[in-house]
């Protein structure tokens, strides 16, 4: 029998036939296709021709094309949907690639050739697209050590690989605290939580075979559970659990591991020449210098700081008129802010989240799309990884662009967050291959027969993640190594967080938040207090979000901590971070920052993306509107199909006329009046 991984697909548009897939096709197919690769690599490295841009960088271009696709049917469902045979694999292949990619950066005949081509890069008649994938690639093998020998490229070659078994662990002990966890409610227990929450920890409790409704660690649940609960004892009890993930003890604790991966982002960066690792990564970010980063966050913390502490008096205030004596606690927060919202602002989730389905979200974020940029979609009928799994052709003028996924309920075989990544990614050297584009939520799943609802930070998750999808399938360049997302850390969240604002738009709402039950939209005056309510609570969210951003920026900006949960202690009494907000991502689960190394001292770019979707959203509104069609064309030719074609702040430029400060973004947080 033949394993379908390693055929020519014959489904709709090559998506996997995930139908025909087994756990057990997975290995040999990775070994196949490694082989392959390798073969293909050896092939270009030996070539016995001069070095060209086509025998060389287009050959490593399309050298690992089958690895990539057996990899990308892997990586979709052991993050959405793993068990213990494809955790397994994870664990058998992170430490194999790693070391398949330091044979490539380190093979000196092929580093060589690339170097030729760099030398005499203004002689070869390259297009500019050229020049920059030879650029790009050039640095690459620069900076993985191709130029290092002897003893000091072996020992990069074991610490990359030790690195990826580590962030593999990392994230597997993550998930298993996630997934073991939950907290048995009784009937009395459910006093006080709206109809949502108890519909949530019931669906809840029959996915973990309770004998009745329960809490777990997703945040669909955990969130609202905190926001509504007036058991203060319980909200205690879930509170700890949610911040104590990955420091537990025993085998799934991840502080030890946190520790020695610092350390050897340090080494590695200094055996390449540099004073520490954030110098080393932020390099080729735009932000370029840690310097740099802590600016722009100490610019934000200031005023965040004063809005929370300002808020938290006032939530004090309403724990002592309830006869509890003592501190505000962070299990507090959450419970008397949300009292607090609907006493001020007239608005209560409960009566909020019937006209947040998420059904209707989607079609929000696609008509939003259809508006902007003419895309259409068609529900398409293939084997999913999942049996909740919804899939899209998309379309622009009738002809095809890109697949869709969406796979958007929690459960307890997917890791937490929401994601973006593409399956197969736009290119057009091998031909008009089209992407596979993934977002991935964790929705609280409804009981059977009843609407999906989300909360308002829930659709923006939504929006946030087609926003990235929007950067995948829009994008419009011939080499995949500069495709899509294939941006700088601190640039790849704008097209993410600048679509968010649409949903913001009243039309839009009006259109599309509409009762679950009734069908009728939004009330008027509803509509009008949850967008009066949008910046609420913001020091809280920036508070917790900066503080996480500079413990990030400074376990690697210098040498690693001896002790990373003590130096997280001591960068957080510097900064007098407010008793009753803890950082969003403390150490042990910060994923982001340990589970591999895209956001490794980059969790700043949020923020840093967000000064330019704040100024870039504010160029829609001044020249027609939020659906202004030339703004529209001039986003997506400039950012949205551009890719890494370009640097950063040149396509940015190119866009808006100019960089933005750092005003609008405080603006748009509501902080602006707190910045002096």
């Amino acid at each position: 029998m033949t394993n379908p991984l390693l055929e020519d697909w014959t489904t709709p548009f090559d998506m996997p036939p995930y139908d025909r897939i087994t756990d057990d096709d997975y290995a040999e197919a990775f070994e196949a296709a490694m082989a392959e690769a390798r073969a293909n690599i050896a092939a270009i490295a030996d070539d016995q021709e001069a070095p060209t841009f086509a025998n060389t960088i287009e050959a490593l271009e399309r050298a690992d094309e089958t690895l990539s696709k057996v990899l990308s049917a892997f990586y979709a469902i052991a993050g959405a949907d793993s068990n213990d045979k494809r955790e397994a694999l994870q664990r058998e292949f992170s430490p194999k690639l790693a070391a398949y990619g330091s044979e490539i950066t380190m093979n000196k005949a092929l580093y060589d050739r690339i170097a030729a081509l760099w030398e005499q890069k203004d002689k070869l008649d390259l297009t500019d697209e050229q020049k920059r994938v030879l650029y790009l690639t050039h640095r690459g093998f620069v900076r993985a050590g191709a130029q290092l020998d002897g003893v000091e490229r072996d020992r990069l070659k074991e610490v990359k690989q030790r690195l990826a078994v580590l962030g593999t662990e990392f994230t597997q002990n993550l998930l298993a605290d996630e997934r073991s966890w939950f907290m048995e409610l009784t009937e009395d227990d459910l006093e006080g939580l709206p109809g949502f929450v108890v519909d949530t920890a019931r669906a809840a409790g029959e996915e973990k075979g309770a004998n009745g409704p329960v809490v777990t660690l997703s945040r669909s649940l955990i969130v609202p559970f905190l926001q509504f609960s007036p058991r203060r004892e319980l909200r205690e009890r879930a509170h700890r659990a949610w911040t104590s993930r990955g420091m537990n003890g025993g085998k799934t604790d991840n502080r030890e591991i946190a520790g020695e991966i610092l350390k050897l982002r340090e080494e590695r960066a200094k055996l390449l020449g540099y004073e520490n690792f954030a110098a080393y990564k932020l390099e080729t970010e735009m932000a370029k210098s840690p310097e740099a980063v802590r600016d722009l966050l100490l610019q934000v913390w200031k005023p965040a700081k004063a809005a929370a502490e300002a808020d938290a008096a006032v939530l004090t205030d309403m724990l002592h008129e309830d006869g509890i004596n003592g501190d505000l606690e962070a299990w507090d927060w959450r419970y008397y802010s949300e009292k607090r919202r609907k006493i001020e602002h007239d608005l209560d989730e409960a009566e909020l989240k019937p006209y947040l389905q998420l059904d209707r979200m989607i079609e929000a974020a696609f008509t939003c799309a259809n508006r902007l940029f003419g895309l259409e979609f068609r529900p398409l009928d293939v084997p999913g990884y999942h049996p909740d799994v919804r899939t899209y052709e998309v379309l622009r003028n009738g002809k095809h662009l890109a697949v869709f996924i969406g796979d958007y309920f929690a459960r307890g075989s997917k890791r937490s967050g929401a994601w973006c990544s593409a399956m197969r990614s736009q290119q057009k050297l091998a031909g008009d291959i089209r992407p596979v584009v993934i977002n991935v939520c964790n929705f609280a799943k409804p009981e059977k027969g009843k609407p999906a609802l989300l909360s308002y930070d829930d659709a923006r998750t939504l929006f946030h993640e087609f926003g990235h999808a929007l950067h995948q399938m829009l994008s419009d360049v011939t080499y995949e190594s500069i495709s899509g997302t294939s941006v700088a850390r601190d640039f790849v969240e704008l097209p993410s967080q600048l679509y968010e604002h649409w949903l913001e738009v009243p039309e839009v709402l009006g259109e599309f938040a509409t009762h679950a039950e009734t069908g009728e939209p939004m009330p008027k005056d509803l509509l009008d207090r949850l967008l009066a309510a949008t910046t609420y609570d913001a020091g809280h969210s920036t508070v917790e979000y900066v503080a996480s951003a500079l413990v990030d920026l400074e376990f690697h900006d210098g040498n690693a901590p001896a002790d990373a949960m003590a130096r997280q202690q001591e960068v957080l009494d510097e900064l007098g971070m407010p008793k009753a907000i803890g950082m969003r991502h403390a150490t042990p689960h910060f994923a982001h920052v340990f589970a591999g190394d895209g956001y490794s001292c980059g969790y700043y770019s949020y923020m840093w993306s967000e000064v330019m979707d704040a100024d870039a959203f504010e160029a829609f509104k001044e020249n027609g509107g939020a659906f202004d069609p030339a703004m529209a064309e001039k986003l997506e030719q400039n950012i949205l199909s551009a890719g890494g074609s370009e640097e950063a702040d040149v396509l940015y430029t190119r866009f808006r006329g100019k960089m933005p400060g750092v005003e609008a973004l405080l603006k748009g947080r509501g902080l602006l009046d707190d910045a002096a």
